[in-house]
């Protein structure tokens, strides 16, 4: 038997024999590259709101959330106060909690802590993605390597975009913030094509937000704190009167 039909056989034994550091690197590098494409834009409308390229950088290498980071720089260009922005980055990104619990079953018994405490911090969709098409157990290495080679991409997309908005003529930096709605529709739209209850609630929060803004008590309070309440009373109603249900198959499964 040569080598290679050896490593197949070694393969087929153990199922994530193949999911090595290399194949992290090679699964990660297409990431990056669409990690920097979006950040860029994000880069533009941080240093619209008063970042640094290196501020940028830090920003987007520490916070690896794309919704979050939109949401953070909206009210960080509003003059939020600090509660306001952790408590609105914490409901953008409280799906990574639940995304966190469930990629953590996928590793094996004897896997340290640590090791899920840091790929749960550097979980995006995409990270999501890799772990859950990974046959057999998760391996760290593998995890670590796609890590490592997706969020330098989205940190320097984020600190190049800084540097574009200072260079660019100011109606051209202006124009690109519309980028952030972009970035939002782009998000919605696709469930929301594939699911009318979530279609409807975006069109009822876009109503509600339109209509907080002139009612007597919220629009006294600051945009940030009435974003805030509104998200929060909105989702809860939604998941209490659409709960999603999960199909029998899936739950055997």
């Amino acid at each position: 038997m040569d080598n290679k039909e050896l490593r197949q056989t070694e393969s087929k034994r153990e199922p994530g024999a193949a999911w090595t550091p290399a194949k992290g690197v090679r699964d990660g590098f297409p990431v990056f590259l669409g990690y920097f494409a979006v950040a860029f834009s994000l880069g533009i409308a941080a240093g619209n709101a008063g970042f640094t390229p290196f501020q940028g950088f830090i920003m987007s290498l520490t916070s690896l959330s794309s919704s979050g980071q939109y949401a953070g720089l909206m009210l960080f260009s509003e003059n939020a106060g600090y509660i306001e922005l952790a408590l609105m980055i914490l409901v953008a990104n409280a799906r990574y909690i639940l995304m966190s619990c469930a990629l953590s079953q996928r590793f094996s018994p004897a896997t340290p802590f640590i090791h899920r405490l840091l790929i749960a911090f550097g979980l995006t969709d995409e990270m999501f993605g890799l772990g859950i098409t990974t046959p057999g157990y998760l391996r760290p290495a593998y995890m670590y390597a796609a890590l490592c080679t997706m969020a330098p991409g989205w940190a320097l997309g984020t600190a190049f975009g800084v540097i574009a908005g200072n260079i660019l003529p100011d109606i051209f930096s202006q124009a690109m913030n519309v980028a952030i709605f972009a970035m939002f529709l782009a998000i919605i739209i696709p469930p929301g094509k594939k699911d009318r209850r979530i279609l409807l609630s975006v069109i009822i929060s876009f109503a509600v937000g339109f209509a907080a803004a002139y009612a007597p008590v919220l629009s006294g309070m600051s945009s940030g704190t009435r974003v805030l309440i509104l998200t929060i009373i909105i989702s809860s109603v939604t998941a209490i009167v659409f709960p999603v249900k999960e199909d029998s198959e899936q739950i055997d499964g």
